[in-house]
């Protein structure tokens, strides 16, 4: 796996930073509006939107005194490579274990 699999995956180990990518889904937030959805404050959130960025899964953009964020295009691929290659190694292994079994 690549390490910046293994950087999405670690970042999105966290709940805190998997609600901050689901309430992202439906568009670009301030940092306000996403401690509104959340249970936790806006320190909380920005320390989790930092390592959300870092991880390639999110972006920033500044209009004026706010910051808009938004999901990274594409961040979440090297997350849905490395588990189509999970499922296509497990759908590999059990098409073999099935031809084995066969009389």
């Amino acid at each position: 796996m690549s390490n910046q699999a293994y950087v999405a995956l670690d970042a999105l180990g966290d709940p805190t930073r998997r609600q901050i990518v689901e309430v992202l889904r439906d568009g670009p937030r301030p940092v306000g509006a996403l401690a509104d959805a959340l249970p936790v404050g806006r320190p909380a959130v920005s320390k989790h939107l930092k390592v959300l960025e870092g991880a390639g899964l999110v972006e920033h953009r500044s209009i004026g005194t706010r910051n808009l964020y938004a999901l990274a295009p594409g961040g979440l691929d090297v997350v849905q490579r490395w588990l189509v290659t999970q499922w296509d190694t497990a759908l590999g292994a059990f098409a073999e274990h099935v031809e084995r079994s066969r009389p």
